[in-house]
């Protein structure tokens, strides 16, 4: 069964290809570790809730952007291999991937405020 970990991100809407830009160095690493899809999706159309929104779970600005991305994976335990792997090269600067490091690839987000978490599909249709 697949497996899928989301992420909700506040960028600066000035930072919009600056994050392009990482996603599109750091994404790849994801994918040579198991991952089978990744999504990095910019906002478009996200209302303002009453009650709550995406814009308050990650306390966004004005001047910020909300984003939401998801990276699928064939199962649980690629997943779980995965996120050992990407710790033990935190861990090891000697392993440690340049495309990871925040030296060469700066997150241009306040990763203090992203919000994710591992999902189990529960319903699937596809065409």
């Amino acid at each position: 069964m697949s497996y899928i970990d989301g992420f909700v991100i506040a960028c600066p809407k000035a930072n919009k290809e600056k994050f392009i830009a990482h996603a599109k160095k750091a994404d790849p690493v994801f994918m040579e570790l198991g991952a089978t899809r990744i999504l990095e999706c910019w906002q478009d159309d996200v209302p303002k809730g009453e009650v709550t929104d995406f814009f308050g779970a990650v306390k966004a600005t004005e001047d910020e952007a909300v984003l939401f991305s998801w990276i699928e994976w064939p199962d649980k335990a690629t997943r779980d291999a995965a996120m050992a792997k990407m710790t033990e090269m935190m861990e090891n600067p000697e392993m440690a991937d340049p495309r990871m490091d925040p030296a060469n690839n700066p997150m241009p987000f306040d990763g203090k405020r992203m919000i994710f978490g591992g999902f189990v599909p529960v319903v699937t249709l596809e065409k």
